[in-house]
């Protein structure tokens, strides 16, 4: 029985020393290097409301990502009706998601309905009218499949965001679905919500086109804009004021290649002025394409454009083979980082809308830290002095094992990168009470015993016996229905699950082992004959 008890301390002394290990770094800030280069050098983590940082909730406008397919379908289709020698007229995409174009005779209505049912499945005929020999038709998505684009583009939102923000560097940002296209997200630790804010909202869709030299940039401005072409703005910065002027650029409506294309986007910084530029590379079929594109038009300007904006629009001088290219436009450092996270992460298939914007201060996340800790303070040495009292010096041994309890569970936190909150910390709390309640029905059974005339060794051994399903029974329920909290929940809520489910595993270990190991010992190394409890 001796070796038993020595094997069992030497147990929770290994676990202990384990949890110390991870929780050094929380409680000494200066560590030695070899700590940091060989042992664990992180210290807990903790949530928005602990270390202040940015809340957002965002909105999805999954209605333009309808928009811009239908925009996509439009401009196929007339390519391939050129193609197929159909003949139309003004084919476009009106406000009300609907397309629209004129057939002149029956043997066009007849072709175009073939190439309809083989090519474009997702569109229906809303309607068509014959006048002076012309048909109209109006073309409209199916209800289904446009439920399916707007669902996967708040899908593929929240994955872009999330992308971007493990990129930005963020510790353990929380990013919750909310109803059918909503988001919140939380960053701990940010306080510049301005530029989060540019990092998760910007669209980032960036596209090539040809600009139109062919037509007059004065008779465009004057609204006499020539059918697929288009005025798009850009900015040029005086290298010497830092004033950033509107420059109006005529473009080929026609996007000649996208950011869907890009493999990576990397910040470089120019060797002829030093600046910080945005170096691109384009996958396998982008950089054939790239290639196609320049060949095609040397000597012409191919402008890129990212949001809507120009960026730069440079004269196409040969051919560019590799899949190489750069987007300037006096960027800051900064800029220019953001910029290529962005464009790494991928563009948002749909706008997003900032809704509701708090930003909590780390001052105000201090005085969480304070007042958490102090509840827990005040509450757990109320437990330990009624356990002292009540119990004597077995409240004594109860008391030792909800250091370690604690202890466990911070160590825990530590080891698995979790992030404490501050209902993590009233989850810690509750467990204070669970541990304690496990140790009341133990002592309370050792009681009993006593009472019926039983020995010491003998009223352990059966305090304990039947003391522990009913521990086990109250434990594993508790554990149940915090992991429902976990699997349901929300952020907030997820930390108290997170470190309830800790501490009653600790709990468990602790009021039955640990503070068994101290009985036993003084019971059977010890032999005393009287217990006090």
């Amino acid at each position: 029985m001796i070796k038993s008890i020595q094997i069992r301390a030497a147990i929770v002394l290994a676990v202990c020393l384990v949890a110390l290990v991870y929780l050094a770094p929380t409680l000494i800030s200066d560590l030695p290097d070899q700590w940091k280069k060989y042992l664990p050098a992180e210290k807990i983590r903790l949530g928005l409301d602990l270390q202040g940082g940015t809340h957002l909730v965002l909105e999805v406008n999954a209605a333009k990502a309808v928009e811009s397919t239908l925009e996509r379908i439009s401009n196929d289709l007339r390519e391939n009706l050129m193609d197929k020698k159909i003949r139309f007229r003004n084919i476009e995409r009106t406000k009300n998601n609907t397309i629209t174009l004129e057939l002149p005779d029956t043997p066009s209505r007849v072709a175009f309905d073939k190439m309809l049912k083989d090519y474009y499945p997702d569109l229906d005929v809303a309607s068509s009218e014959i006048k002076d020999g012309r048909e109209t038709i109006l073309l409209k998505m199916k209800d289904k499949r446009a439920e399916e684009l707007k669902k996967l583009a708040v899908e593929q939102s929240l994955e872009t965001i999330r992308n971007r923000i493990d990129q930005f560097g963020v510790t353990e940002p929380d990013i919750i679905p909310e109803g059918n296209d909503r988001m919140v997200i939380q960053l701990p630790g940010i306080k510049d919500s301005a530029r989060a804010k540019n990092l998760i909202g910007k669209t980032a869709l960036l596209e090539f086109k040809l600009v139109d030299e062919e037509h007059g940039m004065d008779e465009a401005l004057k609204g006499h804009v020539p059918e697929g072409s288009v005025i798009t703005y850009g900015s040029i910065m005086d290298r010497e004021t830092g004033r950033r002027t509107n420059v109006p650029y005529l473009l080929k409506s026609k996007t000649l290649l996208t950011g869907s294309s890009l493999e990576s986007a990397q910040v470089k910084i120019s060797d002829r002025f030093g600046e910080p530029h945005v170096a691109l590379k384009f996958n396998a079929q982008g950089a054939k394409d790239f290639d196609r594109i320049t060949g095609e038009n040397v000597k012409k300007r191919l402008a890129i454009v990212l949001d809507g904006t120009v960026h730069s629009a440079p004269v196409i001088q040969e051919k560019i083979s590799g899949g190489d290219a750069q987007i300037t436009g006096s960027f800051t450092m900064e800029e220019a980082r953001d910029l290529a996270i962005v464009l790494r992460a991928g563009a948002l298939p749909a706008p997003v809308q900032i809704l509701e914007e708090r930003t909590v201060g780390p001052s105000l996340g201090q005085d969480s830290i304070d007042q958490g800790i102090l509840a827990t303070m005040i509450g757990s040495l109320l437990v330990v002095l009624f356990m002292a009292i009540y119990y004597k010096l077995s409240g004594l041994v109860a008391d030792t094992a909800l250091v370690i309890n604690v202890i466990l569970i911070l160590g825990t936190l530590a080891a698995f990168k979790a992030t404490l909150t501050l209902p993590g910390i009233a989850g810690t709390l509750l467990t204070v009470g669970m541990a304690v309640d496990a140790n009341v029905l133990i002592f309370e059974r050792v009681r009993e015993e006593l009472r019926l005339g039983k020995t010491a060794r003998a009223a352990i051994d059966a305090g304990y016996g039947k003391a522990f399903i009913t521990i086990i029974d109250t434990h594993v329920t508790t554990i149940v229905a915090a992991l429902f909290l976990f699997s349901f929940g929300t952020g907030p809520v997820k930390g108290f699950a997170v470190t309830l489910t800790i501490g009653l595993l600790a709990s468990l270990f602790t009021a039955v082992f640990v503070t068994r190991i101290v009985f036993d010992y003084f019971v059977w190394n010890r032999k005393i004959q009287k217990l006090s409890i």
